[in-house]
């Protein structure tokens, strides 16, 4: 940091189990690759590149070794995987991460009607090569999932080896854990923690008040991804309290008592 700040929360160090960033590159340059990193590298845990954006970037193992340099895992987002599995080509996508030195991968099932046993055998399958990310909910904004089967679909997949599961919302945070309007299912939320353990999800939050809902519930170490580039340096702010929205979420009481 530039300089100090008392009553500040504690932020875990990378590498860690939570509070975790994943950012989304949606088709970032190799020069705009470079400035992400070196601006905010240092806050980001992870990259995604969203759905199946890496099909169609260029000079695309030039920008993976930008973020391989920085020491920032990449992984290619679960449309691509859906894409293989419903052409038969599972094989071709393990190979296709082995090319491309790729030591995450993404399980997901929000395009396609998929067996979730089926779902399961892939995941225990790509365990034993790579560190798997399971994405749980559907891309369908009509397509309801009562919170006993997130539940159930979450443990599921973490016991067939998924590292960590995955709460969809799309990059536009309006499907899944979230309405159309952008709001969270605050009780869908909270009832899934009753179940499963919160440093083992990710949720998707890509906007602004999605990421305070999940902070001031879950602390500064929570778990979010679908973070734009040009946001990850705004949210680790939020994260500390140094953002309106937090201000004084962090700051003792009886301090702001004295103040008010």
């Amino acid at each position: 940091m530039n300089y100090h700040l008392s009553q500040l929360p504690e932020r875990t160090a990378k590498p860690r189990e939570s509070g975790f960033t994943m950012a989304m590159d949606k088709g970032l340059s190799v020069r705009e690759a470079e400035n992400f990193v070196d601006v905010a590298g240092g806050y980001t845990d992870i990259i995604k590149l969203g759905w199946a954006t890496s099909f169609v970037t260029p000079n695309l193992e030039q920008k993976l070794e930008v973020y391989r340099a920085a020491g920032i895992p990449v992984y290619f987002g679960g449309t691509l995987f859906e894409a293989f599995i419903v052409r038969d080509q599972f094989d071709d996508y393990r190979r296709m991460l082995d090319k491309f030195q790729l030591t995450f991968a993404e399980v997901s099932d929000g395009s396609i009607d998929m067996d979730h046993g089926k779902k399961c055998e892939y995941i225990r399958t790509l365990s034993e090569q790579v560190t798997v990310l399971s994405e749980v909910g559907s891309k369908d904004a009509e397509k309801i999932i009562p919170p006993y089967k997130w539940i159930q679909l979450m443990q599921d997949e973490l016991d067939a080896g998924a590292w960590k599961v995955i709460g969809e919302s799309r990059e536009a945070g309006n499907v899944g854990l979230f309405r159309s309007t952008g709001e969270v299912r605050s009780g869908l939320v909270e009832e899934i923690l009753t179940k499963i353990p919160f440093e083992k999800i990710i949720w998707e939050a890509p906007q602004k008040a999605q990421q305070v809902f999940f902070i001031k519930l879950l602390g500064a170490n929570v778990n979010l991804g679908n973070i734009s580039p040009n946001e990850i340096i705004p949210l680790e702010t939020i994260r500390l309290g140094l953002r309106g929205d937090t201000f004084t979420h962090f700051i003792d009481k009886t301090l702001l008592d004295k103040l008010v």
